[in-house]
């Protein structure tokens, strides 16, 4: 797999998502991706438990571990690699994360326009 260019939504180099537990399509604590990430896990995403609720309800259950995946299940506050269509699904519906922009990949405006994003940034 080629890895897209290590680039933030700013063309700044992408900074870490996650360590504990460690995330992104590569599991390399990046929200890296490339042409086989489907998902375009590209979202670094601040947990939250309406989010989390959320994503359970719409068939995404992130909240629950999953041993054999050596998934521990998320909690809020936790950092994540979402994908950049459920990140739009969730802010449509009123109940989007908070996101690390300098940690997002820039491959996920092409998704999530740039001003939406901004909308839920940390500080």
């Amino acid at each position: 797999m080629q890895m897209d260019p290590s680039e933030n939504v700013y063309g700044d180099p992408l900074e870490p998502c996650g360590y504990r537990p460690k995330t992104g399509f590569f599991r390399d604590a990046h929200c890296n991706t490339c042409s086989e990430d489907a998902g375009s896990h590209t979202v670094c995403a601040v947990m939250t438990a309406e989010f989390l609720a959320y994503s359970k309800y719409v068939g995404n259950d992130l909240s629950t571990p999953r041993p054999m995946f050596e998934f521990p299940g998320l909690k809020p506050g936790d950092s994540w690699c979402l994908c950049a269509s459920r990140f739009l699904q969730a802010h449509d519906e009123g109940c989007a994360p908070k996101v690390n922009l300098r940690a997002t990949h820039r491959r996920a405006l092409a998704i999530v326009p740039l001003n939406v994003l901004e909308l839920y940034a940390t500080a």
